[in-house]
């Protein structure tokens, strides 16, 4: 009888049809459950973290408040302060630097007093004799016609001013006061980068109501939001926004409020807090009515929930607690035959890890599972012999290599200079013979010690030195060498034997056929921290012409290819080697790691 085509879609196996079981009859009703009921839940944080963020901003518009009632006081004192009233009414009395000094003190006073804990507040103070005094350094330097514009916008018509005299009467209408919430900010970059000022400009009276200044009062209401801020949750966002939507202050440069927002503000600002589904967030504002400002506090929805989290781990406890309690007994049969093969498999895991370094212990292991594991720790033994005699060839290989490349260039540079000796001889005589022995002494040394693939760099340089001499002689000083390098340097090891050939060619392929004076230059430096780069230029014939030339090798030739070999076998790619054509001459560069070893010198005592 055929199966209706819906069996063919239940598991088949039985551990599987307990788990669909428990998960269709238990576990998605008691799930759809939770679910409402941690809406609920959700809900009633939502509206007590709007509660706690709303008290947290009202605090914040006190403590503004509290500032701007502060800027006031100041404002009396320094109208009821006699020697302040003194400068302004009576400037000719004192001469101008004392006057500023004299009013300057006061501001001090006054900040070391008022705003100990907010520093933050610039005081501008202008007589009727044309004199501008202020505690702060300005953008622009001070004029009084200027000022004396600003405080005009702000408080209504300002008479005109002839020798410290009123020449015109103040209109009826005039402000004694006011505050601007959007002051340009004129205070110098340095102390204060804020595009704008909370000032309060006002007049400054006698005891008999006359006038005889003008004050502004400036509160940096940037800084002092930052201030109110550095002890807030960083997951938190604050906000000054004006009635017209602009924002004028926040706790981040890379945070904002969309414009939905604002105008969502600005339609409703009696209310307390909003939801902004876009940003998925929780928005708090108070409105600040005397400034038409909305200080704004938006906390992401992600971070609401904390509070529940006991609540959440006290039921997630007891649903997976029964949840494995049903599995456990479902599985628990075949869990007996599973677990030994689970083992098995986490330990050839960690066997690949490791490269195969480890083998799995047979201790726990029975029948069947027992006889994998021998077989296959049969197998880690052979490969890993199988790869270490691999590397050992490899290495025998790269070492035989090495050293007949190293030894390739002996005969050829030993012929070279038996020959030269033999026409010395013929010339000059026995001493310059000698000498020239010397110097092949030096280099037959080195190239004859096999054991020895690095050298310091002062030593391969007078290896060259050694041939040089020899070359010299042979050329009849047709050519000069430079040397350049950081005394730094001199022990920075070096391929031995690796200017030598990059010198050899220079002579022989550059200056060598030249008829006029050959320059070679040789420059070693480090390129950066860890690269030493080492040069060889000539301004010979170059690379084209030589080739053209009847000679027995082309222009790189063995001792360029052997170089090159060698680098990449002591250094593993981590060489580079070019051979530029520089017209006139050539430039050969090579580049490698860069290996300091500073000799050992045994400190003795006796």
């Amino acid at each position: 009888m055929k199966k209706p085509h819906w069996q063919s879609l239940l598991p088949q196996r039985l551990r599987y049809r307990l788990f669909g079981a428990f998960v269709v009859l238990i576990l998605l009703p008691f799930s759809a459950l939770n679910v409402y009921n941690y809406q609920q839940i959700e809900s009633l944080v939502e509206q007590k973290i709007s509660e706690q963020s709303h008290e947290q901003l009202v605090q914040m518009y006190r403590s503004l408040e509290d500032q701007m009632s502060i800027a006031f006081k100041t404002l009396i004192f320094l109208e009821q302060d006699s020697a302040v009233r003194s400068v302004l009414t009576s400037p000719y009395s004192r001469t101008p630097l004392e006057n500023k000094s004299l009013v300057e003190e006061k501001f001090k006073m006054i900040n070391n007093s008022f705003f100990l804990y907010n520093p933050s507040v610039y005081f501008t103070l202008l007589d009727f004799h044309e004199s501008v005094y202020t505690s702060y350094l300005p953008q622009k330097a001070l004029s009084y016609d200027p000022h004396l514009e600003q405080f005009s916008k702000r408080l209504g018509e300002i008479p005109l001013v002839k020798g410290g005299t009123v020449s015109t009467l103040f209109q009826s209408e005039e402000l004694f006061y006011r505050w601007d919430a959007r002051d340009t900010n004129y205070v110098l970059r340095e102390l204060s980068s804020s595009p704008y000022l909370l000032s309060l400009y006002a007049y400054m009276k006698d005891s008999g109501g006359k006038r005889y200044g003008l004050a502004r009062i400036s509160i940096d209401y940037s800084y002092w939001f930052q201030t109110m801020l550095k002890d807030s949750q960083n997951s938190q966002e604050y906000y000054l926004i004006t009635g017209s939507g602009e924002t004028i202050a926040r706790s981040s440069r890379t945070v904002a409020l969309s414009p939905e927002v604002t105008r969502e503000i600005a339609l409703h600002p009696a209310e307390a807090y909003l939801t902004d589904p876009a940003s998925d967030t929780l928005i708090n504002y108070v409105y600040i009515e005397s400034l038409d400002w909305y200080m704004v506090n938006r906390i992401p929805l992600s971070i609401l929930f904390t509070e529940i989290s006991e609540l959440k781990q006290r039921y997630f406890l007891t649903f997976f607690g029964f949840t494995g309690a049903f599995v456990l007994m479902a599985f628990m049969i075949s869990a007996k035959f599973t677990r030994p093969l689970s083992h098995l498999q986490d330990q050839i895991r960690e066997v690949v890890r490791k490269n195969l370094k480890i083998r799995i212990p047979e201790g726990r292991s029975r029948g069947e599972v027992l006889e994998l594991t021998r077989t296959f720790n049969t197998m880690l033994d052979d490969a890993n012999q199988m790869i270490a005699r691999l590397k050992a060839e490899e290495r025998q290989k790269e070492a035989v290599h090495f050293h007949m490349l190293l030894a390739q260039m002996n005969p050829h540079f030993l012929l070279n200079t038996l020959n030269t000796m033999k026409w010395s001889a013929i010339r000059s005589g026995n001493e310059q013979i000698s000498e020239m022995c010397v110097s092949l002494g030096k280099l037959l040394e080195v190239s004859l010690n096999s054991q020895v693939e690095l050298v310091y760099l002062k030593d391969e340089i007078e290896l060259v030195q050694a041939y040089l001499h020899i070359q010299l002689t042979r050329y009849r000083d047709s050519f000069e060498v430079t040397c350049e390098f950081d005394d730094n340097l001199e022990y920075a090891l070096v391929p031995k034997l690796s200017l030598q050939p990059l010198v050899e060619n220079a002579i022989h392929h550059g200056v060598g056929p030249l008829e006029h004076q050959g320059q070679i230059r040789i420059r070693i430096y480090r390129q950066d921290t860890a690269t030493l780069v080492l040069e060889v230029a000539d301004n010979g014939i170059g690379i084209e012409e030589s080739g053209r030339m009847q000679v027995t090798r082309t222009r790189p030739g063995i001792g360029l290819s052997n170089l090159r070999e060698r680098l990449r076998l002591l250094f593993k790619g981590q060489s580079e080697f070019e051979v530029i054509d520089t017209k006139p001459g050539t430039l050969v560069r090579f580049s490698i790691p860069f290996l300091l070893s500073t000799p050992y010198v045994q400190n003795r005592s006796d």
